[in-house]
Formats: C-alpha cells, sequence, structure tokens
C-alpha cells in the first residue's frame, strides 16, 4: 500500500516513495512518500492558515480527542499487529503501548476543559488600586512535531493531543521507519472530527525534511523526540522560537545494599530489555552495592536467561530485533569493545542480524562507550560500589540527566539520592524506565529541555497573555 502525505484535505502520494519494511522478516509492507520542498511549505501554509480561523471551541477538542481515545481503544488488535511488524516490539509490549496512547489522548482530552488561567493582584501594587488583571492561556500556533521510531504511537500522542488540546495546529514528521501507525491515528483523529489542516502528516528523510521544517518562521514551536545531536540542531537553528526536545540518557538505576534485591533484580532485567533496550530511560548503568553483587548478579542472569528471542507477533516473544541491522552492528561493536578493554561478558553478547542477545556486563569502566554513551539495545551494566556517595557521584557522571532510580528499604536514603541525583526524574524502588503517561517528563543536561506528560506539555504549547483593566 502507498501512504501518501496528509496535508489538509488531500492524501499526496509522491514519484518518489520509500519502503518500509516488517523488522523481523524483511519483508516490504507498504511505501510511504517522500516530500519535496514545496510539500513542506504546502503543509506548513495550511497549518498556518487553519490557525489564523480557529474554530473549535475547548469542549469541541474535549470531544474530538476523547472520540479519538475511544477509536484506539476500539482498534487496539490492528494498532498492535502494526506495532509489531513495523518497530519489531513484542505484541504484548505492542498491547500496552497501545493502552498507553488511549490514555495519554484521554488526558489530553481532559486537559482541553481546563485551559485558563489567573487573576493578578494588581490593587495590591502602588498607584494601582484602580487596575485589575488576569492572564489567559493562547496556543503558540504552528508546532512541529517530529516522532521518534521506538514509541512512535504513545509519543506522537503526547505531541499531539496537548497540541491540539491547547489550540494549536500541526505539521508532523514521524519517523520514516514506523510511519504506518501514524497514518492510522491521522485517520482515527479525523474520523473522530478533526477539521482538515489542524493535522498536516508529512515523511522523509529527517535530514532534509528537518532542514525545510527549522527554516519555515511560520513554524512557532517545535517539539522533537529523538538524539541529542539532531536535538542541538534544532535548538542551534531555531533561534528564539519555543523548543521541547526529549533526548538520550545512559539511565544509572542504584541497588542498595539493603534493598529488596529480588524485586531490584527481577524488575532492572525488565526495564533493561523492554523494547529491545530501545528506551531512552531503558536501564543501562547499574550500581549495586558489593555485599549484595552476588546474589543480584545471580538472580538478574536468571531472568534474563528466560526472555525468549524471536517472531514479535509470537506471543512467547520477549525481546524481538531492533530497528535494524545496522544498529545491531554498532551495539555489537561496542559490546566487543568493551570486552576487549577488559570487560566480563556475563551472559548474552551474541548478534543475528538484527538481533542482539539480551547482555549482561560486568567489570566495565566509566570511560567504556558501554557505559558512558547510550547503548539503545538489550545491555545493561553492572558497576560495583561500596556507599551511596559513590554510586550517586558515579550515577551523575554522564551528560545526560534524564531518569534514575533507586533500590532502598530506607527512606533517608532515599531521599538523600532524590536530592543528590541530577536527573529529571528520580524512581524509588523501580527502574529508571518507568513512566506514567500523566506524570512530568523530561530531563536535564543533554537530556532535553521541557516536560512532556499533557498538562505539562500544553504549558510548554501555550503562552501567558496578560490581561489589565483601568477601573
Amino acid at each position: 500500500m502507498n501512504y501518501g502525505l496528509r496535508i489538509g484535505v488531500n492524501n499526496h502520494v509522491t514519484e518518489e516513495t520509500t519502503e518500509v519494511k516488517n523488522k523481523f522478516t524483511g519483508e516490504t509492507i507498504g511505501h510511504i512518500s517522500v516530500a519535496s520542498k514545496e510539500d513542506i511549505k504546502h503543509a506548513i501554509k495550511i497549518a498556518y492558515e487553519t490557525f489564523q480561523v480557529d474554530s473549535l471551541s475547548p469542549y469541541k477538542r474535549y470531544e474530538i480527542l476523547k472520540r479519538a481515545s475511544d477509536l484506539v481503544k476500539e482498534r487496539k488488535e490492528t494498532l498492535a499487529d502494526v506495532l509489531a511488524k513495523e518497530v519489531g516490539k513484542p505484541i504484548r509490549e505492542a498491547r500496552v503501548e497501545v493502552d498507553r496512547a488511549i490514555q495519554t489522548l484521554m488526558l489530553s482530552a481532559e486537559e482541553a476543559k481546563r485551559v485558563g488561567g489567573e487573576v493578578i493582584p494588581l490593587s495590591a501594587s502602588p498607584d494601582s488600586e484602580n487596575k485589575f488583571g488576569f492572564y489567559i492561556r493562547v496556543p503558540v500556533g504552528v508546532v512541529c512535531a517530529i516522532t521518534p521510531f521506538n514509541v512512535p504511537l504513545n509519543l506522537a500522542c503526547h505531541k499531539l493531543g496537548p497540541a491540539i488540546a491547547a489550540g494549536n495546529t500541526i505539521v508532523w514528521k514521524p519517523s520514516s521507519d514506523t510511519p504506518i501507525n501514524a497514518h492510522m491515528l491521522f485517520d482515527i483523529l479525523v474520523e473522530a472530527g478533526l477539521p482538515a489542516g489542524y493535522l498536516n502528516l508529512v515523511t522523509g528523510p529527517g535530514s532534509k525534511v528537518g532542514n525545510w521544517l527549522l527554516e519555515d518562521k511560520r513554524i512557532d514551536k517545535y517539539t522533537f523526540t529523538g538524539g541529542p545531536k539532531v536535538g542541538m540542531f534544532i535548538k542551534e537553528k531555531s533561534g528564539f522560537r519555543n523548543v521541547s526536545l526529549e533526548l538520550g540518557n545512559n539511565s544509572p538505576n542504584i541497588v542498595c545494599k539493603d534493598a529488596n534485591i529480588e524485586k531490584a533484580a527481577t524488575s532492572l532485567a525488565k526495564w533493561g530489555l523492554s523494547n529491545a533496550g530501545q528506551a531512552c530511560i531503558s536501564a543501562q548503568r547499574i550500581y549495586v552495592h558489593q555485599e549484595v553483587m552476588g546474589s543480584f548478579q545471580r538472580i538478574l542472569i536468571e531472568e534474563v536467561k528466560k526472555v525468549k528471542m524471536g517472531n514479535p507477533l509470537d506471543e512467547e516473544t520477549g525481546i524481538g530485533p531492533l530497528i535494524s541491522k545496522a544498529e545491531a552492528d554498532r551495539i555489537k561493536s561496542w559490546i566487543d569493545e568493551a570486552v576487549a578493554e577488559g570487560a566480563e561478558l556475563l551472559v548474552g553478547g551474541k548478534q543475528d542480524g538484527a538481533f542482539i542477545e539480551p547482555t549482561v556486563i560486568s567489570k566495565a569502566n566509566a570511560k567504556m562507550k558501554v557505559v558512558c554513551e547510550e547503548i539503545f539495545g538489550p545491555v545493561m551494566i553492572l558497576l560495583p560500589f561500596i556507599d551511596i556517595d559513590e554510586a550517586i557521584t558515579a550515577a551523575n557522571n554522564s551528560d545526560y540527566g534524564l531518569q534514575s532510580g533507586i533500590y532502598t528499604s530506607s527512606i533517608d536514603t532515599a531521599m538523600y539520592a532524590v536530592k543528590k541525583l541530577h536527573t529529571g526524574g528520580v524512581i524509588i524502588n523501580d527502574g529508571s524506565t518507568y513512566r506514567a503517561d500523566l506524570m512530568p517528563y523530561g530531563g536535564v543536561k543533554n537530556s532535553g529541555i521541557g516536560r512532556e506528560g499533557p498538562k505539562f506539555t500544553m504549558d510548554e504549547m501555550t503562552e501567558i497573555k496578560t490581561v489589565v483593566m483601568n477601573l
């Protein structure tokens, strides 16, 4: 099937197309259109003109997003099947992603009715006795949303839902690796009642399309999830325009000697391997107190060995292929490099095409790529520590700071870590990978700018307008 550009009322199939592959079988499951510069200009023009004549009330936005949430729920199995094929994630994880997308759209719908403001007590200021003030929140305008391949449906909902709820119009570029679910979501939003022009979907290589999107001053905000290098490029080229960036991480998790070791090892095995480790908050660096390292390592390896690799559509599969063989090649080279430099491979480490075996490494040092950079694969690194300050210092020794985890039975230790860990979120007695869709989510340092979660995203996608009345 050919998937065109969705601009205004048109479904424009271009002459140039690219293939979308089933990541497990390698078969072609669709073709997507490649946008030209003129196509991008046209999409922005439609979004800009639609915003100028915006007629959707907050309640109407609520109705549309509520209906879209219901439609996603009705089509859960179809969407999960597509995610399993074009992402390569196990079908059970694909269903979880659809469930989360349902929630994200519902949360966005609810927030659409809460866009408000606040009274400003101007009469409390000198010489302002006759002044009355308040502020309102207004949409920023045209939002450019650029979404990734790893959690394509739900992360799109985290951008599109709040943008619509706040009254913005959108130009959306999904990943070229996983665009079919994007077209399904587009159709769902249209069926739910979203008028033409509010959402415009364009596809093509980020190196070209991204540049064209950044050149056009009619775009008021960019929201991007992806790699730090691209995020930095967007920040540099966007000027004074509003930018939200959700970037990388090499998530640290600390396991103290007073932790529930079985719980810690079991949960971190899950969080390190979910979506084949292709999550920016995937458990990567695991700092374990040396007194419990033996028992923790034993349980972790037992759990890792239980995970079945294979066809994502198989209900028993726990880990599918990576998004591409090139990514698997990169991860395998990092593993081999670490071992050559003295690290010990405890389990896994083998490659089969786009598959990387679930892998646990020990005896690594802070300068190895598997420690200091983001692996974005099913690889966990065990690192011993003696005292909590040592662990926290090591955890903070990173260019990233998205989320971290700590396992302990001491509230004092937990809150000390909350204070000292330099990350956007700290998860206590669960892994760094935990995320609820209503919570503020985002990082510090090279992990990005701004927060997601519909309520918080809407703050990023609106501007404060102050009103003063002289009575």
